[in-house]
Order: C-alpha cells, then structure tokens, then sequence
C-alpha cells in the first residue's frame, strides 16, 4: 500500500477507535445501577438512551452525507462525542447521565453511519470486508479497554467517572487529525434519496435480512456487554470492579477475533464463516444458562466474544456489496440496525427482573443468536 493511501487511511481507522467508546455504556450501567440503587429495567435504559438514537439519526445522516460529505460528517460526530463526555463531570445525576448518554449515542450514530463508507473512499473494492474486519478490531480494543479504565479511574482517582475527561481528549485528537487530512470523494450518483426512499431499500428482502441481522447482533453484543457483569455478580459472588472484568474479557476475545478475522475473511468465504462462528456462539452462551464454575464461564465469555467479532462487518459489508450505487442510504440503514442495543438490551433487563435472574436476559440473546443463524444460512456468498 502507498504511502499516501496509508496517511489517508489511518486517521480513518482511528475513527473506529472512537467508535468504540460507546462500549464504555456496558461497564457504565453497572456502576449508575450501584451509585443510584436501580432495578436491570431502569438501569438498562442507559443503553436503550444510547442506542435508541441509531433509529431516529440513521438515515437522516446518510442523506446528510449526500450533501456536506462523509468527512465532514464524521468531524461532526467527533464534535458532538467530545461534548458528550464532559457532562458527566459537570452534573452527576441519573437524568443528567441519561442526556450525556443519549448525547453520545447521537454522536456515534453520526460516526458509524459515516465512517464505514468513508474507508471505501481509501480502501479498493475487494479488500472492503477485511477493512471494515480490521476496523472492528481497532473499536474493540476501546471496548475491552473501557471497564479496565473504568475500575483504575475509580481505584486511582476516585471516582469511575474520570474515564469521560481521557476519552474527551483522544476524541478531539482524532477528530483533528481527520480535519488535517484531506479525502477526495466521489459526489452522489443521481439525485440525492428521499427518507422514504431509503425506508423503501427495506422492500428488499435481502436488505431487510441484514437489516435485521445488524439489529440483532448488536443487540447481542450490548446485551452481552451489560449482563456479564452482573451475571458475574449473581453466579460467582464478585464484586463489581472483579465482575465488570468480565466484559473487558469479552472485548479481549472481540478483539483477537477481529484481528484473526481480518486475516481470514481474506481468503475465506465470509458466509462459511459466519455459519461456524454463530454456531458455536449459541453453543456456548446455552451453557453460561448451567455452569457455575468461574473460570469455566470465563473461558465461555471469550468464546462467545471471539466467534461474535466478525458478524457485523461480514453483515455490513454484504449489505454494501448488494447495492454498491446506494452506499450512504444503506450504511444509514445498516447503521439503523444498531438501535437494536437499545431495544434488546431493554427487553434483556425486563426478562431479567421477571426471573430474578440473569438466566432470563440470557435466553432473550439465545433467540437474537438464532436469528443469526438463519441470517448466515439464507446469505449468499460474502
């Protein structure tokens, strides 16, 4: 690769990085949960005010895209992110944690919906889906580096809630870099799409597949990312801070996933290894319902963050691939398919209450899981 490919591509995949930090809203919710004494339904509405803003902001930003241009909209996103993570530190209060969070959802919506059609503008054509694997990587190194700064904020500085302040800062260093670096892209082919026109791209039945399959694998992936803390909690007796290790195990996995998948979806056909990785997913996540030992359920949460890694990006870059003249209107709705964070993960914490036990969200990421499975065996070639 070119040099001057590579000075335009790395400040693009250190967007990815930032990408990552809404991962932060796992480890978050346990702490709020602890600081202001809620229920799984109430505390779980944090991720639902993060999520929910990737149905409302999707596709109104992929039309935003058609007229000020996919850079310009990711530096945008970085703008509002940053100011996302100051407020935490001004007012400490559930309600005002709820507007920081949906701040930040807001944000990311804007950066995912721009930023994966953004690399193809500094990546060719065939090496798209490992890109957008290698992108992944680079989110869930944030993800899986959030909880472990998360628990040294808190046992270093005192309060969990300085993570904000250092995420600030990486996000205005990025968001700096990206406005130095100067990306030609093409204008629209056509006349820009209507909001119902994109609506109507899901009048496609393989659209809509992976519509859904986004919807729910990032409802995993969140469910995953807020449950395994408390799972950790409720089947071992940790504490908090040890629990919430957990999820940064789940991101260590994520990430050598993404790593090795990227390396793989290379060479290998994507939908093959779709098929294998979700399989062994629902295999290990049915026994987390049975085990109780510790390092068992730890081994478990790596497999299950491993074989989840790639999904996305194999579903992503499908979905780019089948309408390759709709790149904005499909990434918008693609990045729609994220709100699914918010609305599994709520219906996650609303199982949990009616169990008494993480077993209830649980078997709700089971039937998400399954879907996958039908996603990836009604596919085509990836």
């Amino acid at each position: 690769m070119k040099n001057r490919t590579i000075n335009k591509l790395l400040p693009v995949l250190f967007g990815f990085f930032i990408m990552g930090f809404v991962d932060v809203v796992g480890i978050a919710t346990n702490y709020v949960k602890k600081d202001f004494v809620l229920t799984d339904t109430l505390a779980n509405l944090l991720p639902m005010m993060v999520f929910l803003w990737f149905f409302v902001f999707s596709i109104p930003t992929g039309l935003l895209m058609n007229k000020i241009g996919r850079r310009k909209t990711v530096i945008l996103s970085g703008i509002i992110t940053a100011v996302a993570m100051f407020i935490p530190l001004i007012v400490y209060q559930f309600s005002v944690i709820l507007v920081a969070f949906a701040l930040l959802g807001i944000g990311n919506t804007i950066l995912q919906v721009s930023l994966n059609p953004l690399l193809t503008n500094v990546v060719s054509g065939e090496r798209l889906t490992s890109s957008l694997t290698l992108g992944q990587f680079i989110k869930a190194i944030a993800s899986f580096l959030g909880p472990i700064i998360a628990a040294w904020a808190a046992a270093s500085l005192g309060n969990w809630k300085y993570i904000f302040p250092i995420f600030a800062v990486v996000t205005i260093l990025s968001t700096l870099w990206l406005l130095l670096t100067p990306i030609e892209e093409e204008a629209p082919v056509g006349k820009t799409s209507s909001f119902a026109e994109c609506i109507r791209l899901l009048g496609d039945p393989t659209i809509l597949l992976f519509f859904l399959g986004i919807l729910f694998v990032v409802g995993v992936d969140v469910g995953l990312n807020t449950t395994i803390p408390k799972y950790l909690q409720e089947r071992c007796g940790l504490s908090l801070e040890n629990a919430g290790f957990g999820t940064s195990l789940y991101f260590v996995a994520r990430t050598a996933g993404a790593f090795l998948g990227a390396i793989i979806l290379a060479k290998m056909n994507g939908k093959i290894f779709f098929i294998i990785n979700i399989i062994i997913a629902l295999a290990a996540t049915s026994l987390l319902l049975f085990i109780g030992e510790l390092w068992t359920i730890r081994v478990l949460i790596f497999v299950i963050g491993f074989t989840v890694a790639n999904v996305f990006s194999i579903i992503f870059s499908a979905a780019l691939k089948h309408k390759p003249d709709n790149y904005n209107e499909i990434s918008g709705l693609m990045i729609m398919g994220v709100s699914g964070g918010a609305f599994i993960t709520f219906v996650v914490g609303v199982v949990s209450d009616a169990f008494g036990s993480q077993n209830g969200g649980l078997l709700v990421l089971l039937v998400a899981l399954a879907y996958l499975l039908f996603c990836s065996l009604k596919m085509k070639k990836a």
